[in-house]
């Protein structure tokens, strides 16, 4: 049984359909991929942002690189284009910091041996011609793509169900059922439904049906991130184009989407003036020419961030048949991929893949006793 419908929940059914499982649920508060899924940017853009090819970067990087045959899986299973776009992101500097910044991005990936090109300003407004005079030059990815989040969704909600997926909708999870140490089932606005495996995959809800006792010390917070929309026809760019203070994402059907928010308010959905200000702003910097177009839409989401930013996958040590598969905080829709295929790999064939392993749900529990140890030891000062 899966907690939690967006594209990790969804990926990670599809996943064990085809690992041959007969009996897979999941089941979403609401609608099927209409929280953070849905509010999402779909930018599959690992090295945009990336200072080092630390864990976090070989994972991001592994599940980027699957899109292109999970996109044209998709297709097939489903019959939606999930509109994956090659085309590549740019990430401009308008300032002699920012330029010395993206200066040692460069020099580290090209080191790893990574795609990445320099351009001065007239390469890049050659590229761009959306882009501002103050741009001085950029970084262009080509391995970064994007996709359009809202056709995933409903691409992996249609394989399932042709899957034979049972997709239960407007089914709140309220308390994880366990006995002996073991999961035993899931008391929900539905009722009760026995499972002896259970993966929780509801994004920032992850931490509200779950014991302390059984949480390992894991603590899932929403994070708001708003998010506008433009009617751009034509288009005004092709590529993602990144900057120190926002994004903007072309679609190929003229919306052109820029984001975003960082705030720690709750549950709080509200889309704020002062935000819608602030990404205005920053939209105009990098391309003058948003200033004109009609804002057709905005909206807000919540990402699920883990204490430390770092997704939570794999299996609990205190609850056997507990897997954890949250907290991918502002990358769902990019590790939705690989985060199907290993935590698969964890229900079906019990093993804990090795790129998991930085990420277990067992590391705050970890973190905990260190810390206690480190304190309940004398000290001279005690005596």
């Amino acid at each position: 049984m899966i907690i939690g419908g967006g594209v990790i929940g969804l990926a990670i059914a599809r996943a064990l359909k085809q690992r041959g499982l007969d009996a897979v649920t999941v089941i979403e508060r609401s609608n099927f991929g209409r929280e953070a899924s849905w509010a999402a940017g779909g930018i599959l853009a690992p090295q945009v942002e990336a200072d080092a090819a630390d864990d976090f970067f070989q994972l991001a990087c592994a599940s980027r690189d699957m899109y292109p045959r999970f996109a044209a899986e998709l297709k097939s299973e489903s019959g939606v284009d999930v509109d994956l776009d090659v085309t590549g992101t740019l990430y401009v500097a308008f300032s002699e910091t920012e330029e010395s910044a993206l200066r040692e991005r460069l020099a580290w990936q090209k080191r790893e041996q990574l795609r990445v090109e320099w351009l001065n300003a007239d390469a890049a407004r050659q590229l761009e011609p959306c882009l501002s005079e103050n741009v001085g030059c950029a970084l262009r990815f080509p391995s970064d793509y994007q996709i359009d989040n809202r056709k995933l969704v409903q691409a992996l909600a249609i394989a399932n169900e042709k899957a034979g997926v049972r997709l239960i909708s407007d089914c709140e999870a309220l308390r994880l059922k366990i006995e002996d140490g073991a999961v035993f089932g899931v008391e929900t606005s539905k009722g009760f439904i026995g499972a002896d495996t259970v993966a929780v995959a509801a994004g920032a809800w992850s931490s509200s049906f779950i014991s302390t006792e059984a949480s390992a010390d894991i603590d899932v917070e929403p994070v708001r991130g708003q998010m506008l929309c433009f009617e751009s026809k034509p288009q005004i760019a092709r590529h993602v184009i990144y900057s120190s203070h926002g994004y903007l994402i072309p679609r190929h059907d003229g919306r052109l989407l820029a984001g975003s928010t960082t705030e720690h308010v709750g549950f709080e959905r509200s889309v704020t003036d002062d935000a819608i200000a602030k990404i205005k702003a920053m939209a105009i910097e990098i391309a003058p020419a948003t200033q004109t177009l009609p804002l057709i839409d905005s909206w807000a989401g919540f990402r699920p961030r883990a204490k430390d930013g770092l997704p939570v996958l794999g299996a609990s040590d205190a609850v056997q048949g507990l897997i954890y598969a949250t907290g991918h905080y502002r990358n769902g829709i990019l590790l939705a991929p690989i985060t199907g295929d290993l935590i698969a790999d964890v229900i079906a064939e019990e093993t804990e893949p090795p790129l998991l392993k930085p990420f277990s749900p067992n590391r705050f529990a970890k973190i905990r006793e260190m810390h206690t140890s480190r304190f309940s030891q004398p000290t001279l000062t005690e005596f």
